[in-house]
């Protein structure tokens, strides 16, 4: 507490005190005030620190494989149990192996043991039997065929000589069947090259190095550079395409590994750059006119494609609101809308529709605008201090609501459009294997 004025002090000493107090005072509540605005900076840093913590790949971007051993693993999917059993369901059509009708090998089972008579069965004449019984098998082994030239002299004296094949080039050589399957178990199967060697040692006793079948893959590349433009060009005339980038390592160094698909073509390519410098390299996207479905990435927005953007990604989101905040209703209840707009869709493509109707659009849209209307309510936009004209930064909650209402198109548009699927796991799934394929090969 503020000393009291003297009784015996005058009139200029009591003013000198009272102005000292009042200095005390205000730089008193200055203080408390820098310490309310600390506390409060402090209270959203903390805040932000337990968000950052609780995210894993159920209620954010992050990889399942990042997720803590120690802490249950989340629901992977949010479907409802059917009631069914598990397995074929009664009157489901079964579906047989069929015999194969020239096999490659048949083995006639001959008679055995002795007759009641007493004659051997192996003396008695027989017919082959029309019942079959067939066994599939596989047998890997290696092929070597061997070139040889032959010389020959003709009446006139003249020595002729046969040449080898155009394609065989040096005494020991791999051919192509070889090379294509290493081709197809490092860049589709997405085996590692050290794996590849050892599976091709193990199972047909050929030797390869890694280095060995890298070149393979290298010299496919060069042959293949021609379809592999014409599946990029075959997808930018499609509808509908999906886009994804993820970080690849190139020879120790950060890259992005970029995907334009569909469900029947997948484009990669890779650069070092994962914005607009590299889109415009790949040089793809600057003639696409369909539909473009994706998670929100600021590149793919300045392309002239329609934009449809990844459910799945505002699902977990929205989870992630939820968690933080259990007393909010409304993630919940968009996700209940998200989630039963799919379903509607998804029975609608099953049935065979071409669209819903504009009464059941209407309805999902309406409802659609008003969850959001009322969560704009919960979380307001910050506002800069009196006299500051900085800009101050949102609340993850804020930027989803506003990024849903000014992108409501493209997030609506699997509803509007039944070409468009609910989410960008297309692209997603495109990207994952050969991501799985640098974690085994240790080099991430």
């Amino acid at each position: 507490m503020p000393e009291s004025l003297p009784a015996t002090a005058g009139p200029e000493s009591k003013d000198a005190e009272l102005g000292r107090l009042r200095a005390e005072n205000a730089a008193l509540r200055a203080q408390v005030a820098a310490q309310a605005a600390q506390i409060v900076q402090l209270l959203e840093r903390l805040q932000a620190l337990e968000t950052r913590l609780a995210k894993d790949s159920h209620n954010s971007s992050k990889p399942p494989s990042s997720d803590p051993p120690f802490k249950k693993p989340p629901p992977r999917s949010r479907r409802t149990r059917s009631g069914k059993k598990p397995g074929g369901q009664k009157d489901h059509p079964g579906a047989t192996r069929a015999l194969v009708d020239a096999p490659e090998q048949t083995v006639v089972m001959p008679l055995s043991g002795r007759c009641a008579c007493g004659r051997d069965a192996r003396a008695i004449a027989v017919d082959v039997s029309p019942e079959r019984r067939q066994v599939i098998d596989l047998v890997v082994r290696r092929e070597v065929t061997e070139y040889r030239t032959v010389t020959g002299l003709c009446v006139c004296g003249q020595v002729h000589r046969s040449v080898f094949p155009e394609e065989v080039t040096a005494p020991v050589q791999d051919g192509p069947g070889l090379s294509a399957l290493a081709v197809y178990l490092t860049h589709y199967q997405q085996l590692p090259d050290a794996r590849t060697a050892e599976l091709l040692g193990s199972l047909a006793g050929i030797a390869r190095s890694p280095a060995t079948l890298y070149a393979m893959g290298r010299d496919a590349a060069a042959r293949l550079s021609a379809p592999v433009a014409a599946i990029g060009q075959a997808v930018v005339r499609s509808a509908v395409a999906h886009a994804d980038e993820t970080g690849m390592r190139v020879a120790g160094a950060l890259h992005w590994r970029h995907v334009l698909c569909t469900t029947a073509l997948t484009f990669y390519a890779i650069h070092a750059k994962r914005g607009a410098e590299a889109l415009t390299a790949i040089g793809l996207l600057a003639n696409f006119r369909g539909i473009l479905v994706h998670d929100h990435w600021r590149a793919y927005l300045s392309s002239a494609a329609e934009h449809a953007f990844c459910n799945a990604h505002h699902l977990r989101e929205l989870i992630a609101i939820a968690e933080a905040d259990p007393v909010l209703s409304w993630p919940k209840r968009l996700i209940a809308l998200l989630c039963e707009a799919n379903d509607t869709t998804l029975a609608a493509r099953a049935a065979g529709f071409a669209a819903l109707s504009s009464l059941m659009i209407e309805d999902l849209f309406a409802r659609y605008d008003g969850i959001l209307a009322d969560a704009a309510c919960f979380h307001p936009r910050r506002r800069p201090p009196p006299g500051r004209r900085r800009q101050v930064k949102q609340t993850p909650a804020f930027n989803l609501i506003a990024r849903l209402r000014t992108q409501r198109e493209g997030v609506r548009r699997f509803v509007t459009d039944l070409r468009v699927p609910f989410d960008n796991n297309l692209a997603e799934r495109d990207l994952r294997m050969p991501k799985l394929k640098q974690k085994v090969s240790k080099t991430v």
